[in-house]
């Protein structure tokens, strides 16, 4: 396993895509598609209260070198239809709905996913679940679903489950901020990992104007979002699913990224990979959580060697 170091460069034009809006029961799954719409593309999911716009400047290099690529906003976060009232997210398991139903709208065959934190989750499952549909899947600062303490998680559970009663209310509905304040609630909630050009370009889908008060946003994600409850994964059931891996894997990690309850089983996780798949490369990269964003020059290259090169 290498490391990488990042310097960060300007970012890429990132106009040349479509807003692509698909139906789904109740409502819409919206992105961006780069590149023609006749090709199967790359589908990118993003991290847990982000949206597509964490890949601006990743998708852009990606299609310039011939990889179409369509990157979702994931229910209840930038502009996709959040979960009818009276329902909760059930973040990783959600994901392989969400995949599966975007596999069978376009007639996907032997899909390559990209994903960022809960998106890497995502595929992660996906690869598990559907083994033999999955060419490829790249992840970013995640191995897996969350790994967790049992006894930490359940001692948090009841008040996070009743937090859920509250956002039903409308705990949340009339909080808004003006522009300024908002950017620097997003960039603090980011804890460092994200600098202004990048925070902005997630804001681009993250906010929308007040209806009731002038210069004033909300953010358009939702609430019911932060209710994780029982989202965790024992460390012997990720064992089980990352058994059944068989495609070709690369697996990113920023040196000073996401800080996990048992940091010593990332690796533990990704061993079995190693075994079952086609391919599998591990790689360190300088840089924080939101390395393929505000690091996408060190990143990019080694995400296009990745597309470009097969096991085969």
């Amino acid at each position: 396993m290498s490391k990488i170091t990042a310097k960060t460069g300007p970012s890429p034009d990132t106009n040349d895509f479509q807003e692509v809006e698909v139906p789904v029961p109740w409502g819409k799954i919206c992105g961006k598609w780069y590149g023609p719409r006749n090709v199967q593309p790359i589908l990118a999911i993003h991290g847990w209260q982000d949206n597509c716009g964490t890949f601006d400047r990743l998708a852009p290099i990606i299609q310039k070198e011939g990889f179409p690529i369509f990157c979702i906003d994931l229910p209840g976060h930038g502009y996709s239809t959040p979960y009818p009232k009276g329902l909760v997210y059930n973040h990783w398991y959600d994901g392989v709905y969400i995949i599966r139903r975007l596999v069978k709208f376009f007639g996907w065959k032997k899909i390559t996913i990209i994903g960022h934190s809960l998106g890497g989750g995502m595929a992660y499952l996906y690869a598990s679940t559907y083994p033999d549909e999955v060419e490829k899947f790249v992840s970013f600062d995640n191995c897996s679903p969350s790994f967790r303490n049992p006894k930490k998680v359940l001692g948090l559970a009841a008040a996070n489950i009743d937090k859920l009663f509250d956002y039903e209310k409308g705990s949340e509905d009339s909080l808004c901020y003006d522009y300024p304040e908002m950017l620097n609630i997003f960039i603090e909630g980011h804890h460092g990992s994200l600098d202004v050009d990048s925070a902005e370009m997630l804001l681009r889908r993250g906010l929308k104007p007040s209806p009731d008060k002038e210069n004033c946003f909300a953010f358009t994600r939702d609430p019911r979002l932060k209710i994780d409850a029982f989202t965790f994964f024992t460390i012997d059931k990720l064992l089980d699913f990352s058994a059944r891996i068989t495609c070709e894997v690369l697996n990113i990690r920023a040196d000073d990224g996401m800080k996990f309850d048992m940091d010593e089983f990332y690796d533990h996780v990704l061993d079995p990979i190693e075994s079952s798949s086609k391919r599998f490369e591990r790689v360190v990269v300088e840089g924080k959580h939101h390395v393929h964003l505000t690091g996408v020059d060190i990143v990019a290259p080694i995400v296009l060697n990745f597309l470009k090169t097969s096991a085969d």
